[in-house]
Parts: structure tokens; C-alpha cells; sequence
């Protein structure tokens, strides 16, 4: 069968042989046993359903063993025989080109270059899924392939629902995941509803087709990294930043290091991972001894090198060898995936890596207690390096929240309504004040025809819109305008790519319009093929989450989710192809509520219509809640916004004198 015919057959008629577990391939941690015996029949009975009973008899030891076996149903069997990547948009079948640009999104997520547990379904951060299971896969595709512009795809947490009557302006597909009811938002709850099959992790860019690989965090990184150093009012040559996690997100800080022009030291648990990121060049070395670490680091100092430095190891090892070694750190963070602390996002010192996947597995409770034992190390070896001059900042993984959790000492010691720990986030620090509040957020698209030529070519397009902007941007914006312009001129020599043809870049509204418009009009000349648009739904305004995107309102409204849900539901009906909405990404499930969208540009006056409608809803509706909270940079965007668009009036707050209060 072609590749056409695969997809449009769905689940297959007859049953294809089981294929054999591939350990080459990084897979998912084995998943805690949660299900009582009632609840795995029904689990059994819900994984079925998807299948002819004829075949029940076949399937039902195997899918049994699986749950045993990893925790979940995956449906291994399933896996299709052609390779996983995004093709040219011509190369998918169907009745739409916009059904046909999920399709492609939808395989780059699961690329093995890009995804992290492929054979899981499983993206990024341990347990952002695509999908459930193989079945669920195989019917979206083929739903895709037989969709009208008349018509929507409803997807219930990886569950495709089924294809409903719509219209041409509708999104093609509506897409929510772990949308549970907010009392079952704890991680037991995702645990039990996942393995019974009826709801998944979408993180963000994962559940929602719009993941671009590690380069959709690298650009934020940089920028982070950059500021971080200017906060600290140093040159990032020969300073050293200092972290862990290489895994699918945290995969980009050594590439973002290496770019801001630093000495970067990632430490990793995963070998598997580590050597992926460094055949991938995103990370110049790796070490495996901390003596030998510490006299690399000392020779990069002195001669002010730029490299990044991966430690196959754990990283509260390496705080605490550093403090010894009196080495000092300039800025430190953490992007292990602590959403997800007991599942395999955060590993404990002292235990090997395979032991601890085991105990995760067979003895939860004590893999629990261990991982909060080596939180409280990994907080006290911080605390001695902040106490010697080191600049640390929580990355929005849930760091400090999940280290307050075990007890660490993290709290400040005069909280406040906005700022419990005693070191914030970098949202509150760098991202909120210095991007968001102005509009400024992670803007990115994919090439539909897959040729590094048109990338290049929207590469050029997108710098020559913002020099020109830059001409008559006012002074509060004129740094942030600089940064995305040398990020751009420099995105083909750094070898961003992973996956599908992509590019990120921090845009305000005006940019992303006015890139976006011009993209369309060369789209319609012929110059280049059709163009996805999207965003990281860290951004201005599809997340609402108290420790990270929104950490810097202080309005008291940080944990209302109202921006994130008015924002996908404008999107929908301002042009849309696709929306999504999440429970969880990258701060845990329960703990933040977060929107996406994509877009296919096509050269039509349709695309072009719909872009200047969505995109300026995209973003100033999160200024405009960022400026109800009195965010000084959000009302003066806001009021900026106003005086460009007439058709637009924001209630603006009216600030009280602190004295008479």
C-alpha cells in the first residue's frame, strides 16, 4: 500500500502483525500501577472499543500486557510502517489543504528527530502526548484525509471524536485535552484517567500539533540568557550558566547558551537523550567526571569560551561539587520537567538511572520521598552559591513550587501577594516585564512544501518586515525589536532545524500581521509554498499559570484561567484552521490552563482576512489583561494599540497613590 492508502484506511481491516519492543528507541518510563482490578477491565473494555469484536479475542491478552507491562495501553501493534515526518503538504491526501497542514503537524510531532518517547506518542516533557494510543492516531489521520471545508473534527484529550458540520471560517479542528473537572486535577487523577484511556497530557505544544522541536524553546532561552546577563550587568563570554534537563524542551538551553555566547553546563540523567542532543550538535561535549568537569570549566573561563558542556549525571552533584570548588556560577536555573516530579520529570541524586525508573515503578512512595530528599539538596547547594553572588531564576518547570512542596528552603522571607519564593520566576524577572507585557511572544511557522529554500526565504521576509518596523518603533520596544532581528539574521548559520522547516521569532502583534501578510502575499505569487502559523502557547495571552506566564500580575488574579479560555474561543471564530485547549503544560496538571492555535496560509484573501482578524485578538487580548493588572509596559502597549486600531477600547485601570493607602 501507498503511503495515501495507509492513511486513508484508519484502523486496518486486518489485523497487522505484533511488532517486537524496540530498545533502541527512548521510550516512556513503565507508568505506577494505579487501576484496581475493575478499573483495568475497564480500561481493557475502552481500549476495544476502537476495534472489530472479532478481533477482541486476539488483542485483549496483549493490550492486557501492556498495561501490566508499562502502565498504559499504547497499542504498539498499530504503529505505522512508513516513516514518521512531516512531508510536503502535497504528498497528504485529501479534500482540504487545511486538513491536510494538521496532518503534517501532526507527524513532525511524532518524528523521531523531534519527538521524545515516539513509540508513546509521547513529545515532550515524559508525558506530553500526541495522542493515547496508535488506534486514536490512525482514525484522525483518516478522518483528515476525508474532511471538507465544511466540515470540523472534534478531539476529546487524543480521541477523535468525529467530524461534525461546520463551515468554511470554522477551525477544521477543535482540539481540548485534560480538561477535567477542577477537584480531579491532581497527578493521581491524570494517572488513573490516562491509563483507563479517557484523558491525556497535553503539555502545550504537544497535544495541539504545533511542537517545532527543541528551536521553539531556544529562541525564548536566549533571549532569557541574555537578559539574564544584563540583569547581572556582565558580558555572557566566559560567564557560566549553569542547569539540567535535555530532554525534548530543557534540549535547548546548551544551544541557547552557546548562541547568547556563554559557557553552559547542562546536566542529564538520560544517556540516551544526551548523546541525541549531542549527534544533533546541540551540545559541544559531555562529561562524565566531576573533577575533569571542574577543570574544563576552569579553562573556559579563563579563556572566555563559548561552549556548552553536557554532565552525564545529576545536576544537584554538580551545585554542590562547584560550591566546593569555590567555582563560581554567574546564572543558574533548572528545566527538568518537574510538572511531572514522580513520573520520571525529575530523577533523584544519588540513584542510578535505570534503579530509579524501576523504583518509580514498583515502589512509588519511596521514589517519592527520594525525590524530595534531593529536592531539599538540590535547593541548599543554590542557596550557598546565591549567597556567593550567583543570579538564580526558576524556569517556570515548577522548581520552587515542587521544592516548597518537599520542604526545601525556598520561601521568602517577606512574601508577598505575587511572589512567595525567594527567587522569582523568569517570567517575573525577564520574560513578563521585557516581553510579554509589550506583546512580545514565541510567533512561529512551518514551510507546508518541506525545502530549506522557502525557509530561507521566509527568514528574509520576516527580517526585512521588522527593519522596517524597527524604523518607527517607539523607544520602550527598540531592544526587544533588535533582538529578534540579529535572532533571525542569524537562524540559518545556527542550524535550528529539527523536524519540519521551521522558524521561531519573538513578534508583537504588529510583527506577526505584518510577517504573516507578507508571507501570504509570496505565497500567492509563487515565490514560496503554503506556510503554517503558530505560537508556543507560552505567550502574551494563551496561558493563564500563576508560576509561570502570568507570575508578574499581581492584581491578585493570577490563578483565573479567564484570558487563556476567551482566548481560543476567539481565536475559533476569527479564522482559526485549528485551536486547542489544555489542562497542565509545562507547570503540571492542575496547576495552569493554556490555549494554541494554527493557521494555514495559502495565498487566498481568505488566509489573508483571517490573519488580520486572529492574530491582533491573539495578542492584545493578553495585554489587555496584562494591563487591567496594572503591568506599567502592557498599558503602554494597550494604549498604543488603540490609537492604531480605532475599533478597539480597553478598559484601562486607574492607578492609587500608594501613600494613601
Amino acid at each position: 500500500m501507498t503511503f495515501q492508502e495507509q492513511i486513508q484506511q484508519g484502523i486496518p481491516p486486518i489485523l497487522p502483525a505484533a511488532k517486537p519492543f524496540d530498545p533502541q528507541i527512548n521510550h516512556a518510563p513503565k507508568r505506577k500501577e494505579i487501576l484496581s482490578e475493575e478499573e483495568k477491565k475497564l480500561a481493557l473494555k475502552n481500549a476495544l472499543r476502537y476495534f472489530d469484536p472479532k478481533f477482541h479475542a486476539e488483542l485483549l491478552p496483549e493490550f492486557r500486557k501492556e498495561l501490566e507491562d508499562y502502565g498504559r495501553i499504547y497499542m504498539y501493534r498499530f504503529r505505522p510502517d512508513y516513516e514518521m515526518k512531516a512531508r510536503n503538504i502535497e504528498e497528504y491526501p485529501g479534500k482540504s489543504q487545511q486538513a491536510k497542514s494538521i496532518m503534517l503537524m501532526i507527524q513532525n510531532n511524532l518524528d523521531y528527530a523531534v519527538a521524545q518517547h515516539p513509540h508513546e506518542l509521547i513529545t515532550y516533557g515524559g508525558n506530553g502526548a500526541v495522542f493515547q494510543n496508535w488506534a486514536q492516531y490512525l482514525l484522525t489521520m483518516k478522518y483528515l484525509s476525508e474532511m471538507t471545508d465544511e466540515q470540523t473534527l472534534t478531539m476529546y484529550s487524543g480521541h477523535p471524536m468525529g467530524l461534525f458540520p461546520s463551515h468554511k471560517d470554522a477551525p477544521r479542528v477543535v482540539v481540548t485535552n485534560g480538561m477535567v473537572i477542577p477537584n480531579y486535577s491532581k497527578p493521581d487523577d491524570w494517572e488513573k484517567f490516562n491509563a483507563l484511556g479517557v484523558s491525556q497530557y497535553g503539555q502545550m505544544t504537544a497535544g495541539s500539533y504545533m511542537y517545532i522541536g527543541p528551536q521553539g524553546i531556544v529562541h525564548g532561552t536566549t533571549i532569557t540568557v541574555l537578559n539574564a546577563f544584563r540583569k547581572i550587568k556582565k558580558e555572557p563570554k566566559g560567564g557560566l550558566f549553569l542547569t539540567s534537563g535535555l530532554g525534548g524542551m530543557s534540549g535547548a538551553q546548551p544551544k541557547a547558551g552557546n548562541i547568547a555566547g556563554c559557557i553552559t553546563v547542562c546536566a542529564e540523567v538520560n544517556p540516551k537523550i544526551t548523546k541525541i542532543r549531542h549527534d544533533q550538535k546541540w551540545i559541544d561535549e559531555i562529561h562524565g567526571n566531576l573533577d575533569e568537569l571542574v577543570k574544563r570549566v576552569k579553562k573556559a573561563q579563563e579563556n572566555k569560551e563559548t561552549v556548552s558542556l553536557a554532565y552525564l549525571g545529576n545536576v544537584v552533584e554538580v551545585w554542590e561539587k562547584f560550591d566546593k570548588e569555590n567555582l563560581h556560577i554567574d546564572i543558574g536555573s533548572d528545566q527538568t520537567s518537574l510538572h511531572n516530579p514522580w513520573a520520571g520529570g525529575y530523577y533523584p541524586v544519588g540513584i542510578l538511572f535505570e534503579e530509579a525508573n524501576k523504583m518509580m515503578a514498583e515502589n512509588p512512595d519511596l521514589f517519592k520521598e527520594k525525590v524530595q530528599e534531593s529536592l531539599r539538596r538540590h535547593a541548599a547547594a543554590i542557596n550557598k552559591h546565591t549567597q556567593k553572588g550567583t543570579y538564580f531564576f526558576d524556569y517556570g518547570n515548577a522548581f520552587l513550587l515542587e521544592a516548597s512542596r518537599a520542604g526545601a528552603d525556598v520561601m521568602s522571607e517577606q512574601p508577598t501577594l505575587g511572589r512567595e519564593f525567594k527567587y522569582p520566576s523568569y517570567v517575573q524577572d525577564i520574560m513578563g516585564p521585557m516581553c510579554f507585557d509589550f506583546g512580545f511572544g514565541p510567533f512561529r511557522w512551518v514551510c507546508a512544501s518541506g525545502k530549506p529554500e522557502d525557509l530561507q526565504k521566509t527568514d528574509d521576509i520576516a527580517c526585512a518586515v521588522l527593519e522596517e518596523i524597527m524604523k518607527n518603533s517607539p523607544n520602550e520596544i527598540q531592544q526587544q525589536m533588535q533582538d529578534n532581528i540579529t535572532w533571525i539574521k542569524g537562524a540559518q548559520q545556527n542550524k535550528l532545524v529539527v523536524g519540519s522547516q521551521a522558524r521561531i521569532l519573538y513578534a508583537d502583534a504588529e510583527g506577526r500581521m505584518k510577517i504573516a501578510e507578507a508571507f501570504n502575499k509570496a505565497i500567492k505569487n509563487g515565490e514560496i509554498g503554503p506556510v503554517v502559523l503558530g505560537r508556543d502557547h507560552h505567550d502574551v495571552s494563551g496561558t493563564d499559570s500563576p508560576y509561570r506566564e502570568t507570575s508578574n500580575i499581581y492584581d491578585g488574579s493570577r490563578f483565573t484561567a479567564d484570558m487563556a479560555i476567551h482566548n481560543v474561543i476567539g481565536d475559533s471564530f476569527r479564522g482559526a484552521t485549528w485551536v486547542s485547549i489544555h489542562n497542565g503544560g509545562g507547570v503540571g496538571w492542575g496547576e495552569v490552563i493554556n490555549g494554541g492555535f494554527g493557521m494555514l496560509l495559502d495565498g487566498s484573501e481568505d488566509a489573508d482576512r483571517r490573519l488580520k482578524s486572529m492574530l491582533f485578538w491573539d495578542v492584545n487580548n493578553g495585554i489587555s489583561r496584562r494591563s487591567w493588572a496594572r503591568n506599567e509596559g502592557a498599558i503602554f502597549a494597550i494604549k498604543r494599540a488603540m490609537e492604531i486600531e480605532p475599533n478597539l477600547k480597553v478598559t484601562l485601570p486607574n492607578l492609587v497613590d500608594e501613600n494613601l493607602l
